[in-house]
């Protein structure tokens, strides 16, 4: 069993690295890498895209390994490889970005990326810090875990869902903002699950063991 986390440049990986190796070990799910090669991406058992940044800067460093995104696409969309998008990577699933310029996603989930803008004035953009989980509906990934389940953000943009099916679970920060998304063999967590403690590692646990 091999997890790929995918390297395009964007974002330090090397805590989320640690993480999953971590919970690959005590979950006995095989080995973890990160690689920038679409060799490896292409026979990877599962796949997890990171990200940090802006949403269109993201998007190209993605697009421009044109070996790399071809790869990703073809093992999610047609090998149904599992998928885990994290912060700016789960944001790239969505079908539309609107940060600094519109700007197409990968379109696995319906909605666009918008700006955060709380209905309270005092609450400060980025949303960046822990919050509370509000889950809407069960899956794999929330195995073990509820309501009131912490996670660690730091964003300033969120995913405006048109398919509420696909919206798992959302945070409170001056109105709704979308926290875990899911379709088929796809999941995305707009937080840090390697920064989020023993909740976070609990969904990584999860991904790593999870058979759609």
């Amino acid at each position: 069993m091999l997890t790929a986390i995918i390297d395009y440049e964007s974002g330090n990986l090397h805590s989320a690295e640690k993480a999953f190796q971590r919970m690959a070990q005590e979950r006995d799910a095989g080995d973890v890498v990160v690689t920038s090669d679409p060799d490896v991406v292409a026979r990877a058992d599962r796949l997890v895209l990171p990200g940090d940044g802006a949403f269109p800067a993201c998007k190209a460093a993605l697009a421009d390994r044109s070996g790399l995104y071809a790869a990703l696409r073809e093992a999610v969309e047609v090998k149904a490889r599992p998928f885990l998008g994290i912060c700016v990577g789960m944001q790239l699933m969505a079908e539309w970005g609107r940060e600094y310029t519109d700007t197409p996603g990968l379109g696995w989930i319906g909605g666009e990326v918008i700006k955060i803008t709380p209905d309270n004035p005092a609450l400060k953009v980025p949303h960046m810090g822990w919050n509370d989980l509000v889950v809407e509906t069960p899956h794999p990934i929330l195995d073990g875990l509820q309501t009131g389940a912490h996670a660690y953000f730091v964003h300033s943009y969120h995913m405006a869902v048109t398919r509420p099916e696909e919206r798992l679970a959302h945070v409170d920060y001056g109105g709704d903002i979308t926290a875990i998304v899911a379709r088929d063999t796809m999941v995305g967590l707009q937080f840090h699950p390697e920064k989020s403690a023993r909740d976070g590692l609990k969904m990584i646990g999860n991904f790593l063991t999870w058979t759609p």
